[in-house]
């Protein structure tokens, strides 16, 4: 995997690394970076199978009231 060289404020860097309870600054900022990832998937998953559902549902026939 390629490997890129960021700046980034201090602060910012420092309150991850407190949250994440993890030691190295690279290492908090992947795990938060692979983490956002990681939820976006996990949406994208959900959204498409509630809208897989709402097609199934859409598909059935209707009874015609007359």
């Amino acid at each position: 995997m390629a490997k890129i060289d960021i700046g980034l404020d201090a602060d910012l860097v420092v309150e991850v690394m407190v949250l994440s309870g993890i030691g190295s600054p690279q290492d908090a900022v992947e795990a938060v970076v692979r983490d956002y990832i990681a939820r976006g998937h996990r949406t994208e998953a959900r959204v498409g199978l509630r809208d897989e559902g709402l097609r199934e549902t859409d598909a059935e026939p209707r009874d015609v009231q007359g």
